[in-house]
This record gives C-alpha cells, sequence and structure tokens, in this order.
C-alpha cells in the first residue's frame, strides 16, 4: 500500500506542474506607429480572452494564460523581428497573436516563427500576399484578405454610382496589395482609376502628393493608408486645398481616432472594416465594455485570435506550436458545438471530455484556404464626427 502510495505521490508530482503550466502568448501589435490608436483595444481584447480562459481553470488541467507583448512598430520590419525574436527567445511564449499590419507581419513569420515553429493568429495583417506564402502551417488570421476588401469597395463605389476615383495608398505591402485589388476590381466593373499613387507615412507635409492627386481627378479619393500618419496627412491636405471633399476609407483608416482629428469636414466619407451583425458580435461588444474597454477596428478579430490558439492548445492536448497548429481549422470549423464570446470554458470543457467545437466567437469565424477567415465586412459611413454602420456585406 505504502508503495502504491508513492507511486501515485510521485507521479502526481510528475504530472501536475506540465499540467497547470503558465501558457505565454506574445501579442505583437504596432503600440506606436501609424496605427497606435487602434492597437491598445486589439490587445486588450485579446487579454481578455486569455483571461477568460485563465478563470475558467479549464485549459490544460488548470493553466493559466499570461500576455507578453511586444512592440511591432506596424511599419518597421526589423523593430518587430527584433521584438518577436525577444517573445520567442528569451520569454519563451507558445505562440503569437499578430502581428497586425501586413509588411512586419510578413517578416516576423519568415524570420522568427518559422525558424522556431511559432503559431502566429494576425488579427488584421491582410495583404493578398499572405494567402499563398510558404509558412509550414503556422500562420492563421482572423482578418479577410485585401481580395476581398477590394470586391466589397468596388460594390460599394458601384452602388453610389461612382464612375472615376483617386488612388492614394501608404507605399507597403498593405498598401500595394489593397489598391491592386480595388483597381481590378473597379475597373472590372467599367470604372476608371485617374492615379493610383504610393504615400509614405511620418512626412509633415503631404503637398505634392495631394497635388498629384487633384490634377489626375476623380469623383472621390480612395486613402489605402493609415488613420494615425500619412492616410490622415492626405485628406487633411485634400481638404485644405479642396481637392476632395469625398474620402473612401478600407480598414486601416477606420477608427475613431481619424473623424476626431479631421472634424466634420470628414462626413460622408465611407469606406470598409470587416465586421459583422452577428450574435457573437454583440455579446464581445457588451464583454469589452463592461471590462473597460472601447472597442474599435479589429478589436473582435483580436479576441477571436487569441481564443483560436488557446482552444487549438486544448484540442491538441500540448501547447507546442507543431503540434497544435494542426487543430485550428478543427475548433474554427464546423462540425463541433458552436461557440460564442465568453463561452471558452464550456468549450474548454467540450475538447477536454474528446467533443468537437465550431468556434464562431465575435466575428463569425470560418477559416478558408491559407488560414485565413472567409470573410464579412462592415459598411462604414462617416456622420456626425462618428464612423456609423451603413450595412454589413
Amino acid at each position: 500500500m505504502k508503495k502504491t502510495l508513492l507511486a501515485l505521490a510521485t507521479t502526481t508530482m510528475l504530472v501536475s506542474p506540465a499540467m497547470a503550466e503558465d501558457v505565454k502568448l506574445g501579442v505583437i501589435l504596432g503600440f506606436t506607429g501609424p496605427i497606435e490608436s487602434l492597437t491598445p483595444a486589439m490587445a486588450e481584447s485579446a487579454e481578455l480572452a486569455m483571461s477568460e480562459v485563465s478563470e475558467s481553470g479549464a485549459l490544460m488541467g488548470g493553466a493559466t494564460v499570461t500576455p507578453v507583448r511586444g512592440d511591432s512598430t506596424c511599419v518597421d520590419s526589423a523593430a518587430a523581428t527584433a521584438a518577436a525574436e525577444r517573445l520567442v527567445t528569451s520569454e519563451k511564449v507558445h505562440a503569437i497573436v499578430g502581428a497586425d499590419c501586413s509588411g512586419v507581419t510578413t517578416a516576423i513569420l519568415q524570420n522568427v516563427a518559422m525558424a522556431n515553429g511559432v503559431v502566429m493568429i494576425s488579427p488584421s495583417a491582410t495583404s493578398p500576399a499572405l494567402s499563398d506564402m510558404e509558412d509550414d502551417d503556422l500562420f492563421f488570421r482572423t482578418a479577410p484578405s485585401d481580395a476581398r476588401q477590394g470586391a466589397v469597395l468596388a460594390d460599394i463605389l458601384e452602388d453610389k454610382g461612382v464612375k472615376e476615383i483617386a488612388i492614394t495608398f501608404t507605399n507597403n505591402d498593405y498598401g500595394k496589395g489593397l489598391a491592386e485589388s480595388i483597381e481590378a476590381n473597379f475597373t472590372g466593373r467599367g470604372g476608371k482609376v485617374t492615379i493610383s499613387a504610393a504615400h509614405e507615412d511620418g512626412k509633415g507635409d503631404y503637398t505634392a502628393e495631394v497635388g498629384a492627386l487633384a490634377q489626375a481627378g476623380g469623383d472621390v479619393l480612395v486613402v489605402a493608408g493609415y488613420l494615425d500618419q500619412g492616410g490622415k496627412g492626405i485628406i487633411q491636405g485634400a481638404l485644405d486645398t479642396g481637392a476632395f471633399d469625398t474620402f473612401v476609407l478600407p480598414d486601416g483608416m477606420i477608427g475613431d481616432a481619424l473623424p476626431k482629428a479631421i472634424g466634420s469636414d470628414l462626413d460622408g466619407s465611407y469606406g470598409t472594416v470587416p465586421g459583422t451583425d452577428s450574435e457573437g458580435a454583440d455579446i464581445f461588444d457588451k464583454m469589452a465594455r463592461d471590462a473597460g474597454i472601447s472597442p474599435d477596428a479589429f478589436s473582435a478579430e483580436s479576441y477571436d485570435a487569441a481564443a483560436l490558439i488557446l482552444l487549438a492548445m486544448q484540442a491538441a492536448k500540448s501547447t507546442d506550436s507543431k503540434v497544435f497548429r494542426d487543430h485550428v481549422f478543427d475548433v474554427a470549423n464546423a462540425p463541433g458545438e458552436e461557440i460564442l464570446p465568453g463561452e471558452l470554458g464550456k468549450a474548454l470543457k467540450i475538447l477536454a471530455d474528446g467533443g468537437e467545437v465550431d468556434y464562431v466567437g465575435a466575428t463569425a469565424v470560418e477559416l478558408v484556404r491559407g488560414g485565413e477567415s472567409a470573410g464579412n465586412y462592415r459598411e462604414i459611413l462617416v456622420k456626425d464626427g462618428e464612423n456609423t454602420t451603413a450595412k454589413f456585406r
């Protein structure tokens, strides 16, 4: 009997620490840079999912989840790579929520994640190039590709009777890919693009860029940039000179900070950002606000990114990215019991008992080829100094 008890005690000592380990998730977002007004709510939303899982006590035999933040800067690939390297090699994170902007996401994926076998789920990297990039099945995203966004924007422009557009885009992977998608889809519907010109972020003056856009003309100006830097500068310059008075705003331009910065002159402009009118979206919005978070663009996608990582770990019974990466699709898609925000503890228990879950989450998650979201969009109309919802597409 004593030998049996000793054996049981020894087994418990060996198993319990492993089963109740501290799971570390990296949160790599542009806390500085051209979308810095969006990232606090994105990070807090991802961490909301982590707290929910920790408090449930249902992950891997009672494991807790600890977020570790890193600054992607959104635009500096060297800085982003260094931040990711620190999280992976020094902090020993098991997976990464992020990055945010497409260029830095690509750099981290190729230089850090693949080299170390670490799963990344981005809530906001939307470049079409990421769909076909070699990723060792480690990369996923809860935001749809800009190949889809270009088509949705072209639909909106057609619905509004717009015949000619000028395009300005931030000079990086995100801007180029999105501008190409918009142009291809809009011209495919018979529209005309008068000019498609790059701009650099971080400049103090955009007179030259606005002048070229004004000379080309167009019914509206499509600004495929970032709301806290170049995109905002282009819009302000165009308004000051009277070059354009209506702007089309893709997702990188959508956030509460832009209408606050520009004021009523932005009223009547419109655009797109990933979003749904699902039950999960409403539940998440209330959860976030109850937690003191003011949800903004990509907040819901951030919650879902963290949730998918943790559910995949539970399904795989492992925190090893090379193991649980094969379960991300399983927990994201049917079959299985549908799971909404606030039900992560329930999902973990189902998985622990050998059941299946279909994580619907805050954004009606459905992963398709390349590990990306199938894509739902909220059509935005700037009205009375605020981003309002016109419809869902």
